[in-house]
């Protein structure tokens, strides 16, 4: 009995024309070939030659209703195209494929844009249509006369490290102050694994409000040969958008905002630090793995990368804007370790913080990644007294050691900054940790006119090249925040920058750098102070010529003065005259007084005493004023032990002579009784010009009067002449005494006095005695003849 004929096959729902290899439903085969293949724009569906499939059909609505995608959530929905799988197969795609899709309008063809979606296969049985979910942000009433041309991506994609938004209508901006991060992280998870375009608009439904968003641009991570060819090519740029994607919303603000962070945070932009940042640079190089990317080898280094970094200096010096420069530079994922968000008054709170923050850096492997700790004595201090401070403390170091053992982390650095770096835990500071530990300078004067001319620059500024370097000159101790202060000062004062500008802003933006320990004296000049004239030019010879004219002492092969003490009668105006040559100098002043120095607990003298010296050679050129020095530079005897003072004294002699060289930093010290002063301190090297302040004689004397009675309205009947004569012995603070003590006696007569008469002189003059002791001064007299 033969075998029982085969059942007829199923006729297959898509077919190929041979003659224009046009992929198109069966059903309408016949049509097209009976048209000669003309009528292909009128397919409802086809596949052409260049494997691109246009639908002249696309079904919009909730995909649920399909068997394939049920289980799918909204989030994953969103992403998807349903197409049927003999169009898939037709195109050499398969599932989760990225596909671009170009949607058209009307019989004209008007183009709406091109989204990317990922691909689903479903039944043919569903015809040739495409499958997508509302296409709301076009604001489609219906998808009559909507067209698709589906075609595989050709582009390269690349993962965006940051999105920026703008919102289509403005007025909804205002929703966004309260609850834009929210409506952010929520258009986030709903585009989670999606692909976007630049200009791409997309829409978010939020309790029945509908917000419309379009991509402005997208910032990526582009540290490959593959990235820049695909920048320099025509195809749009495609961002697939990660977990680790941030999502920012554009507005006027926020633009301001960028544009101030792209001038202030560029390494063109730091003037000074040249050197630093060519070493940091090729540390992060070598921990990003940039090195073995230029150089094409895959393999990894033979030795131990760094991957720790600590930055220290003072405040304002520019810790912060480097290493935003570093970031901007390299282009990484950023993870900014906050202290003060970092502690929990719950147990294992804060660990779990840290941990958080750091599990970014995994998140987003492979890409290079920054994590920045700012003020990291906060977190890891020295002092770990408490329990809460010694286990998060601990917990940092172990975060930091994974780095070098999780794969994760091999393309990470982490870079903190501290004011002083003496106040770090040590552990922290160790190999493997923080290897490298770099201290950014108080700049000096060639650092300050870098610093400054780029400022300028930034600012679209134009000052000459001689105005800038004489206001670098007189800047000392100014860090870069107080020059940046400075030319914003020079700005609101003038409408056009130049060296005046700057140098009359000089009154108002004072040294961050000597803040902690600078006095706020007087502006004293040498025309305040009367006589002394012989003392004047020495004292600019011995700290005026040197800094000034340095070339001078080079030339003839000396060495310049180290120190001066003055010493006289109390009331000589020692104290006035050291003031008066540092403001005619234009140098750092530092006033220091004995009890400033002593502490109660063992070290913390000796401690002072090398932080006035840093500082000072921090702000060089500067003076360093020791006012009645003989309270901390006694003479030591063998009974004495070792005191307090005698530590200080010991220390004190270390650091005006000792390893560290003192430059341009000068010392004065002035004293009543420079007997009392130890030796070690007078010899050479140290103290090594003795200037004696003598009461002031008769030209002296009138010269006084004559600047303190400017501001007193005298009458004619006052004798200048017999003031000179009647006031010998005096010092100059005695004579200031008496001529406040006639203005108060001129008050006393009446409120509405408009002079001051000769009977009120001759009344301060009974008042107003000389003190000085001649014992004391025939003791000056001795002492001088023993020390020169």
């Amino acid at each position: 009995m033969p075998p029982k004929s085969a059942s007829k096959k199923e006729k297959p729902l898509w077919w190929n024309c041979e003659k224009c290899q046009t992929y198109l439903p069966t059903g309408e085969l016949a049509k097209h070939q009976m048209d000669s293949c003309a009528d292909v724009a009128g397919l409802k569906g086809y596949v052409d030659s260049s494997a691109a499939y246009h639908c002249r059909k696309i079904e919009l609505g909730n995909l649920t209703s399909y068997e394939e995608v049920k289980l799918c959530t909204e989030a994953q929905r969103y992403g998807l195209v349903l197409l049927p799988v003999s169009v898939v197969r037709r195109l050499g795609l398969m599932l989760g494929d990225y596909v671009a899709i170009r949607l058209t309008k009307g019989t004209g063809n008007i183009q709406l844009g091109t989204i990317v979606r990922t691909i689903w296969p479903v039944d043919d049985r569903y015809g040739a249509k495409v499958f997508v979910e509302a296409l709301d942000e076009f604001d489609l009433t219906s998808s009559a006369d909507l067209k698709a041309s589906v075609s595989a991506i050709n582009t390269r994609l690349e993962d965006a490290e940051e999105i920026f938004v703008r919102l289509d209508d403005p007025l909804q901006a205002k929703l966004f102050e309260k609850n834009g991060k929210f409506l952010l992280s929520t258009l986030k998870h709903q585009l989670q694994g999606s692909v976007v375009l630049n200009n791409n608009p997309l829409s978010l439904t939020v309790c029945n409000k509908r917000f419309k968003f379009r991509i402005d641009h997208a910032v990526t991570v582009e540290n490959d040969l593959a990235a820049q060819l695909s920048n320099m090519s025509l195809s749009e740029r495609m961002y697939v958008i990660l977990k680790s994607t941030k999502l920012t919303l554009l507005d006027e603000s926020t633009e301001a905002q960028n544009s101030h962070q792209k001038r202030m945070f560029n390494l063109l932009n730091i003037g000074g630090l040249d050197e630093t940042i060519v070493e940091l640079k090729e540390l992060l190089d070598l921990a990003f793995g940039v090195e073995a990317k230029r150089s094409h080898d895959k393999t990894t280094p033979s030795g131990p990368v760094s991957r720790g970094i600590l930055l220290c200096g003072v405040s304002g010096v520019g810790k912060t804007v480097l290493v935003n420069a570093l970031a901007s530079h390299y282009r990484c994922h950023v993870v900014r370790l906050n202290c003060s968000e970092v502690f929990s008054k719950f147990y294992g709170e804060s660990e779990a913080n840290v941990s958080r923050q750091f599990a970014e850096v995994f998140e987003v492997h492979p890409k290079p990644a920054m994590v920045i700790v700012e003020e990291l004595h906060n977190l890891c201090p020295k002092n770990t007294a408490t329990d809460i401070v010694r286990r998060i403390s601990q917990h940092f170091l172990n975060l930091l050691d994974s780095l070098h053992s999780n794969v994760r982390g091999n393309r990470t650095a982490v870079i903190g900054t501290t004011d002083n770096v003496d106040t770090v835990n040590a552990l922290l500071r160790r190999g493997g940790r923080m290897d490298y530990e770099f201290e950014l300078p108080v700049p000096d004067a060639i650092a300050r006119e870098t610093i400054l001319q780029r400022i300028l620059d930034r600012n679209d500024q134009k000052v000459r090249t001689e105005e800038v370097k004489a206001v670098a000159r007189v800047t000392h101790g100014y860090v870069g925040a107080d020059l940046e202060n400075l030319v914003s000062k020079a700005a609101t004062m003038a409408k056009a920058i130049d060296g005046a500008s700057l140098l009359a802003a000089l009154q108002h933006v004072k040294a961050s750098a000597m803040r902690e320990i600078m006095i706020e004296c007087p502006n004293v000049r040498w025309s305040d102070i009367g006589g002394q004239d012989e003392l004047k030019l020495k004292l600019r010879q011995i700290i005026d010529w040197p800094i000034h004219h340095p070339e001078l002492f080079e030339r003839l092969g000396i060495k310049p003065p180290r120190g001066l003490l003055m010493f006289g009668p109390p009331g000589c105006s020692k104290t006035m005259i050291a003031k008066a040559i540092a403001t005619e100098s234009r140098l750092n002043f530092l006033s220091i007084k004995g009890s400033e120095l002593f502490s109660m607990w063992v070290g913390e003298s000796e401690r002072a005493v090398r932080d006035l010296f840093r500082r000072a050679r921090q702000v060089a050129p500067s003076i360093i004023f020791f006012d009645e020095i003989d309270a901390i530079g006694g003479e030591r005897t063998a009974e004495s032990g070792s005191s307090v003072k005698e530590r200080v004294l010991a220390q004190l002699l270390t650091e005006m002579d000792g390893v560290s060289v003192l430059k341009d930093v000068r010392i004065v010290a002035a004293t009543n009784r420079p007997d009392l002063i130890d030796r070690a301190l007078m010899r050479p090297g140290r103290l090594d010009r003795i200037v004696y302040v003598r009461l002031p004689d008769e030209a002296a004397r009138k010269e006084i009067f004559c600047i303190k009675l400017k501001s007193i309205p005298t009458a004619e009947s006052v004798d200048i002449a017999e003031l000179v004569r009647r006031t010998g012995g005096c010092s100059g603070s005695e004579i200031e005494a008496i001529c406040q003590e006639a203005a108060l006696k001129g008050l006393e007569s009446s409120f509405d006095v408009q002079t001051i008469e000769w009977q009120h002189f001759e009344h301060a003059l009974e008042v107003v005695r000389p003190r000085t002791n001649p014992d004391l001064l025939r003791l000056y007299d001795e002492y001088l003849k023993q020390h020169q």
